[in-house]
C-alpha cells in the first residue's frame, strides 16, 4: 500500500464514507473554501475604513468574527454545489460542538 492510498484510506475511515472519489470532492472542496474565503475576505477588507498599520489584536478580531463564520458559510456553499452537503453539514456540526462543549447523544 503506498502513502497515498494509505491517507485515502484513513480519511475514509475517519469521516465514515466509503469511495475514493467522495474523498476527492472532499479535499476540492476544502481548497475552494479557503481560496474563496481568502478572495472574499480581501474584497470585504478593502471596504472597510481599516488604518494601514493597525495593532494585531485588530487582526485577531477581524479573523475571530470575519474570516470564521466566512470560511464555514462558504464551506457549506461549496459542500452544496459539489453534491456534498450532508458531509459539510455534519462536519459543522461536529466543529462547532467541539467549539462549545456541545456533546451530541
Amino acid at each position: 500500500m503506498t502513502k497515498i492510498s494509505g491517507f485515502i484510506e484513513k480519511l475514509k475511515k475517519r469521516w465514515g464514507i466509503h469511495s475514493n472519489w467522495q474523498v476527492v470532492v472532499i479535499l476540492i472542496v476544502f481548497a475552494l473554501t479557503g481560496f474563496s474565503t481568502l478572495y472574499v475576505e480581501e474584497q470585504i477588507l478593502f471596504l472597510l475604513p481599516l488604518p494601514e498599520k493597525q495593532d494585531w489584536w485588530v487582526g485577531l478580531l477581524i479573523f475571530i468574527f470575519l474570516t470564521m463564520p466566512l470560511y464555514n458559510l462558504i464551506l457549506l456553499v461549496w459542500g452544496f454545489l459539489f453534491g456534498q452537503f450532508k458531509f459539510f453539514w455534519n462536519f459543522e456540526k461536529r466543529f462547532f460542538g467541539r467549539i462549545f462543549g456541545i456533546r451530541r447523544k
